[in-house]
């Protein structure tokens, strides 16, 4: 099986071009070689078919940078500027997926990024979510979900690093995980899923396993 996977841009505030990096969470690598995936970088949009072509999903992972709020007509929270733009790549990433009709994962700003995509806008600083370390909080889960087919539970332990998160939910999406202070965690649409925290460093094998075998036919 082979996965495109859209690398995010590192140290986009150093004034020296040689620290500026396209990267891929390690944490994915080890994740998807014991999976015996193959991992496909995206960087560019030369070319996206043909990467589209070869793979049998995508993961648009999390971001420092953020989606722009001039995608859903919204003005940036105060003291926050976009100099860099991910969400160009990431758009023309998945108009191409979404034609093949091939399933999406999109994790904490890849969440983020499918909200923005099909119609919904985000909060652009929620407080208490941005935890340290190994520090988890718990989020509910509905019965009818991708999610709950995975831990067969209706509550789960989560960890959290991000500031934006879903406001309005985009077009034809359902909310199946939420937070204990009203966070919406994860949105499902079919074989379009993404949730706001980061299995890849939980080391959740189980949740990326799963969701492989539900839905690359």
């Amino acid at each position: 099986m082979n996965v495109a996977i859209i690398g995010r841009l590192e140290n986009y505030e150093e004034e020296t071009p040689f620290k500026k990096r396209y990267t891929i969470n390690k944490s994915y690598i080890e994740i998807f070689d014991m999976l015996n995936i193959l991992i496909i970088p995206v960087l560019s949009i030369v070319n996206i078919e043909k990467i589209e072509n070869m793979c049998d999903a995508l993961i648009l992972p999390g971001s420092s940078i953020g989606v722009d709020p001039k995608y859903y007509n919204d003005l940036p929270f105060p003291g926050k500027e976009y100099k860099y733009d991910e969400y160009k790549l990431d758009k023309q990433v998945i108009d191409v997926f979404i034609k093949a009709k091939k399933p999406i994962l999109g994790i904490c700003g890849g969440m983020q990024t499918l909200n923005v995509y099909f119609g919904g806008d985000l909060n652009q600083n929620v407080l208490n979510h941005k935890l340290l370390d190994n520090s988890k909080h718990k989020a509910k889960i509905t019965t009818d979900s991708f999610l709950y087919s995975v831990y067969q539970k209706e509550e789960i332990e989560i960890n959290s690093l991000h500031r934006q998160a879903v406001r309005k939910l985009a077009n034809n999406f359902k909310v199946t995980a939420i937070s204990e202070d009203g966070i919406i965690e994860a949105i499902e649409n079919g074989n379009i899923i993404g949730v706001q925290w980061h299995p890849e460093a939980l080391n959740d094998i189980e949740f990326f396993d799963k969701f492989f075998k539900t839905f690359v036919k």
